[in-house]
């Protein structure tokens, strides 16, 4: 039987988007996962991933290849935009890590 003085210690509750978070991290699989939430940012800034062959992300960079050279040459000029928009769909995204020394945010567009 317990005492009346004796109290629980209870720990801060965390919330359901903190515990995730931490998860991912443990588990290492946040490179993985921030990639693959760039690749869904491309696809909904740009609309075009039914044209879209390949994509590949490294240092900063997307490289996306697509199906349609016509397509490819309008975009061109879209790029800085296009970035810009892939950076805002990804800091509204709470699975994705932006700190992320490996896999953050897009710095350039190369379309190939």
């Amino acid at each position: 039987m317990e005492s009346k003085g004796t109290r629980i210690n209870r720990k801060k509750a965390l919330s359901m988007e903190e515990v995730v978070g931490m998860y991912i991290r443990e588990m290492k699989i946040v490179s993985g996962l921030n990639t693959q939430r760039i690749f869904e940012a491309w696809d909904k800034a740009s609309g075009l991933g039914q044209y879209t062959l390949r994509r590949f992300f490294r240092n900063g960079t997307l490289y996306v290849t697509m199906s349609s050279s016509m397509i490819r040459s309008q975009l061109m000029f879209q790029r800085e935009s296009l970035v810009g928009r892939i950076n805002e769909i990804l800091a509204e995204d709470p699975l994705f890590t932006g700190d992320d020394s490996r896999v953050g945010y897009v710095r350039e567009l190369v379309l190939k």
